[in-house]
């Protein structure tokens, strides 16, 4: 139930949500209370504005993905957590598993492999059956990294975690019987901030391996002309996800610092 609210609540809290909170509202009270009306619809004019807007979207992705850069080369490990989270399963008509833009996390695993730096990689995440079920996104997440040219006997994997306190605590259990504890832990930099902690919480000894990175120090914002940034003024859709991604993470952070997961 826990896992159910947890997706389904801060949808209400995300900017497409509380606009369409907002104009449900305005629609309600247009009639006999124009004025709040009014109101409503305004606050989700400057909402829309705002979410949607690159400078403002990129300022708060920015202070997520910033946080854990690796300052020279990553050492070398025991083991290369990987999590889940970006790897469609093969359903028709995909040809085979589809790989989403997080899908960076096991691509960067299996290179890090591949330059000597831990002799195993581990492959976390599950599938939540209300949301499409298919298998375990861990064995899709292997479909890949073999292909990659990581062998079969170097991987590990927990296809049963469906967040990421259950990603560390299902990894810990895999390092223990191994009897390793130091791993790098790759994830997408906006997503790293909460994982590192949540793994360090519970006793991992992990190095950050950052990847997926939506702002980069080349030319972050795009192109800088008048008529460029002209248009960053109109929100965009793109502005508009990165925007909730971000929020998501930090109200993530929230929920698991109150569940004492952080």
């Amino acid at each position: 139930m826990f896992l159910f609210f947890s997706k389904l609540l801060p949808l209400f809290i995300y900017p497409v949500g509380l606009i369409t909170i907002l104009l449900l509202l305005a629609l309600l009270l247009l009639w006999k209370r124009p004025k709040i009306a009014a109101a409503c619809i305004a606050s989700a004019l400057i909402l829309l504005l705002v979410s949607g807007n690159a400078a403002v979207a990129g300022q708060l992705v920015r202070s997520l993905e910033t946080q854990y850069v690796p300052t020279g080369a990553l050492p070398k490990a025991e083991a290369i957590v990987v999590l889940g989270g970006g790897i469609k399963p093969q359903f028709p008509p995909r040809p085979w598993i589809d790989v989403a833009e997080a899908g960076d996390r096991s691509i960067y695993g299996a290179q890090l492999y591949l330059q000597g730096k831990a002799p195993l990689v581990i492959l976390s995440g599950g599938r939540i059956e209300w949301q499409g079920g298919g298998e375990p996104e861990s064995s899709d997440m292997a479909k890949l990294v073999q292909a990659l040219g990581v062998p079969r006997t170097a991987i590990a994997e927990d296809p049963t975690s469906l967040n990421t306190y259950e990603n560390a605590v299902n990894v810990r259990k895999i390092l223990q019987t191994r009897q390793i504890n130091r791993v790098l832990l790759v994830t997408s930099a906006m997503h790293m901030p909460r994982a590192i902690q949540i793994f360090w919480k519970i006793g991992i000894e992990a190095i950050p391996a950052p990847t997926d990175f939506i702002m980069t120090q080349a030319n972050p914002q795009g192109d800088s002309s008048l008529q460029a940034t002209m248009l960053t003024l109109l929100p965009e859709a793109s502005y508009l996800q990165q925007f909730t991604l971000a929020l998501k993470e930090y109200l993530g952070w929230i929920i698991y610092w109150l569940k004492g997961w952080l």
